[in-house]
């Protein structure tokens, strides 16, 4: 079964470029464009993963990060950041809500699908992840 993976990112663009690289890839990818809309599919889609933007309306990426973190059926989901937010603060801030990955845009979109199958390869069966630094 191909791997779920959900892109939330209010640029229509950037979640366009993001599913056409994934599912070339073979993964199922389901969008959403808002933090709200993203909260609400993942809950609904169970995702494997979420690449998740952080300015976004409605909610933020950081709030809906803090929100899975907090929740047990999505503690350990595994979340990549993917954000124009690029200084230190931000990035600090991405990974002590729990980020596995902080990616900065402009970003290479072959680059997040090797973030992506190196998150992939550390999910185990029961759910949990490993955490990666880049």
């Amino acid at each position: 079964m191909p791997l779920k993976v959900l892109v939330c990112d209010d640029e229509r663009h950037i979640v366009r470029l993001i599913q056409v690289n994934l599912e070339r890839q073979g993964y199922t990818v389901v969008t959403a464009f808002d933090g709200k809309e993203g909260l609400e599919k993942i809950r609904a889609e169970k995702p494997n993963l979420v690449v998740l933007d952080v300015m976004m309306p409605y909610m933020d990426g950081f709030e809906v990060l803090k929100t899975l973190r907090r929740e047990p059926e999505t503690e350990n989901l595994p979340v990549i950041m993917l954000t124009a937010k690029a200084q230190d603060k931000d990035v600090f801030e991405g990974y002590h809500y729990g980020a596995d990955m902080y990616l900065t845009k402009p970003f290479n979109p072959m680059e997040l699908v090797t973030f992506v199958k190196r998150i992939a390869q550390g999910h185990d069966d029961t759910g949990g992840s490993k955490r990666y630094e880049i």
